[in-house]
């Protein structure tokens, strides 16, 4: 069996089978992605039928790499042969006082030359009468918003790595890990592997894997859940006639048009109760779900209908809820990633920028990745204020 590769990815969810991809263009069968369960897992962050993606964004660094995420998607399908980003156009809501400030966004999009419009609430309902919004209540509506499908996406950049002869192994658990300026050796419990460059994208098992650093950072685990509804008319719903959207307060909510399902899909961002990857469940939080489905009700009252299933996933938060794109410091071979809870959309885009950062550096990234920094403060701080609504 070979042991020594070039380059080793560490996990196989959404942004590390977007590394596997990418790596596997350059590097083919010197490539081996480890991931500790069965691939395709639903223990983590990667799975189930829908994310959304969006150029609407808080920063200009955010819609600036969501730019590029859109041109890494289309890479992907060009080399696939099959479409898999669907675009609905997107609909972010602000009502009065809404606890996220609305410029954020419309500042972040026009510094980066991103078209929107401004919808009062009377012509959101004109022309999606889906919704039912009180007058109060103002929309951004950005017609490149959709549905990046998770499930399929992990499976074609899996898939196309494979063909490039990429080395996939699941079901097994890395238990040391030892770096050297001549090589990192990785061992795990079925075997021992050598390699020039390692890519950690670990998610919510990150700081297991930092730890054979000396590293840790201040994340948290938050054991999360989306809900689908069985919706009574869901050619009203289609993707076609419907949008993706987000409600811009606290709490804060979002929702797809119907996919995958026989209904609409909605959930609370941020809505889910603390854990570890060990300790989470997956059982439904009966209080999280009391909110969506009131939610649901008040926002979407022809959407809803008795819950056909609800999901649960991990979210894997930095306090400041930006992500972790970088080398680790002292380590420039070893790049790694934590998607925040928001990252699927950026995933192969991500995956494809930790190959370049550990073989060419960061100097040879068009891309500002600065504000994705590890050595950015609040990541030192032991018990950092924690900020998780954007």
């Amino acid at each position: 069996m070979k042991t020594s590769y070039e380059v080793i990815i560490l996990g196989l969810g959404g942004i590390g089978s977007g590394a596997a991809y990418w790596l596997g263009r350059r590097y083919g069968r010197d490539v081996l992605g480890l991931e500790q369960f069965e691939i395709g897992h639903g223990r983590g962050g990667s799975q189930d039928h829908s994310r959304i993606i969006r150029l609407s964004y808080h920063t200009p660094a955010y819609v600036a790499l969501a730019k590029q995420a859109y041109q890494a998607w289309a890479a992907l399908e060009a080399d696939a042969g099959e479409s898999l980003i669907l675009k609905t156009g997107g609909l972010d809501f602000f009502p009065a006082n809404a606890a996220i400030p609305s410029a954020d966004y419309t500042e972040s999009m026009a510094a980066c030359g991103v078209p929107f419009a401004w919808l009062s609430a009377a012509e959101v309902r004109y022309r999606w009468p889906q919704f039912h919004l009180t007058d109060d209540v103002q929309a951004i509506f950005q017609a490149e918003s959709g549905i990046t499908p998770a499930a399929k996406c992990n499976a074609a950049h899996l898939r196309l790595a494979q063909a490039y002869g990429v080395v996939l192994q699941d079901d097994e658990k890395v238990t040391a890990v030892h770096d050297s300026d001549a090589e990192i050796i990785i061992i795990t419990d079925k075997a021992r592997y050598q390699c020039r460059y390692l890519i950690i994208t670990g998610g919510a098992w990150s700081n297991e894997a930092l730890a054979h650093f000396g590293w840790h950072l201040p994340l948290t685990v938050t054991q999360e859940q989306v809900m689908y509804f069985a919706t009574p008319d869901p050619a009203a719903f289609a993707r076609e006639r419907f949008p993706v959207w987000i409600w811009m307060d606290d709490p804060c909510y979002y929702g797809f048009p119907v996919y995958g399902e026989a209904g609409i899909k909605v959930a609370q961002d941020v809505g889910g109760a603390e854990v570890t990857a060990v300790s989470r469940t997956f059982t439904p939080n009966p209080a999280n779900a009391q909110r969506v489905t009131d939610f649901t009700k008040r926002l979407l009252p022809g959407g809803y209908g008795p819950p056909i299933l609800t999901k649960t996933c991990l979210y894997t938060l930095t306090p400041d809820r930006d992500f972790v794109i970088d080398t680790l410091p002292g380590h420039p071979q070893v790049a790694v990633a934590i998607g925040a809870g928001h990252a699927f959309k950026f995933a192969s885009l991500i995956g494809k920028l930790l190959g370049e950062l550990v073989t060419t550096g960061a100097d040879a990234i068009p891309t500002d990745l600065s504000p994705f920094q590890m050595s950015r403060p609040i990541l030192s701080e032991k018990n950092p204020a924690k900020h998780f609504l954007v």
